[in-house]
């Protein structure tokens, strides 16, 4: 369980790099024929973030933060599967735009707390 855990943090930190840096070319107009690429990679980062939070139920993390990562999860994939519509009809894009990224950056945030979560039940218990 210890290097799956690894694995989903190391893919959620790598896969939020590329997006951060592909929202950003986004933003300043570049590679707009990407977006379908970001929209994929999105995705999996929610698919991986969930995984992550079925693991930490199963290692018996408390079901608050695990219930948090699952429903911040969803209004990501929400959001970003939508934002397009959204953009079309709003008049403040920008403020759109910025909740995307704060709700992308906490679901990378929500991941590290369950992993943090995880390892510290994983921690081995030393008594005297």
């Amino acid at each position: 369980m210890n290097t799956l855990v690894r694995v989903l943090q190391m893919l959620i930190r790598l896969f939020g790099l590329v997006l951060l840096v592909l929202g950003i070319l986004f933003w300043t107009g570049n590679l707009l024929n990407l977006i379908v690429v970001h929209m994929v990679i999105g995705i999996v980062l929610v698919a991986s973030l969930w995984v992550l939070a079925i693991v930490a139920a199963q290692m018996g993390v408390p079901a608050g933060p695990v219930i948090v990562a699952m429903v911040w999860g969803l209004v990501g994939a929400v959001l970003g599967l939508t934002q397009a519509n959204i953009l079309a009809t709003h008049p403040l894009h920008w403020v759109v735009q910025a909740v995307h990224l704060l709700v992308g950056i906490g679901i990378i945030e929500q991941a590290e707390g369950l992993a943090s979560r995880i390892k510290e039940k994983q921690a081995p218990v030393y008594q005297r």
